[in-house]
């Protein structure tokens, strides 16, 4: 079944957790939209990085399923998940309340911003795939893999700190 884009008429695009219980809409554009590397959004998300939109509160409207969101409160953050499937929703810090932020990935169509900024850089996870070249793995239609680097071949160094080339039997 394919899914029309999820944009609302006159500039509203609509975000929904996985089960679609909870539906959220906002006003286009968004005000930004960023990646962040950090561990708290990477756990909650359960990804090596978690893509946002932010918007202004007044721009945001939960127009179904307002019943279903479940709040996770830390003091400085909070966090909204659907209570039915899990999906982290809404994302809130306590130093800018007039701002909410939603993941990038709820929305099927276009937010009017795309995420150029990179947040919590200096955390991002080594396992995480960065644009490396992929080949599709054999006998699995649809699955792509990263070929393990080579290693580098050893050279042996003096005592002296020259390099000695690698020794090679000359032909008589």
């Amino acid at each position: 079944m394919v899914k029309r884009v999820s944009r609302g008429p006159s500039g509203h695009a609509i975000a929904r957790c996985l089960c679609e219980a909870v539906a959220i809409e906002i006003d286009l554009p968004a005000f930004w939209a960023w990646h962040d590397h950090g561990p708290r959004s990477r756990r909650a998300h359960g990804a090596a990085y978690a893509t946002y939109v932010g918007c202004r509160k007044k721009r945001v409207r939960v127009v179904k399923g307002k019943t279903r969101i479940a709040r996770y409160d830390d003091g400085g953050e909070t966090r909204n998940f659907c209570s039915r499937c899990g999906t982290p929703l809404l994302f809130e810090k306590k130093r800018s309340p007039h701002f909410v932020n939603i993941p990038r990935a709820l929305f099927e169509g276009r937010t009017g911003r795309e995420p150029r900024y990179h947040l919590n850089i200096v955390e991002q996870v080594d396992w995480a795939y960065f644009g490396g070249s992929l080949t599709p793995l054999k006998n699995y239609p649809g699955v792509m893999w990263q070929r393990p680097k080579r290693q580098t071949r050893a050279i042996e160094v003096s005592d002296f700190g020259a390099i000695d080339p690698p020794r090679t039997r000359r032909k008589k």
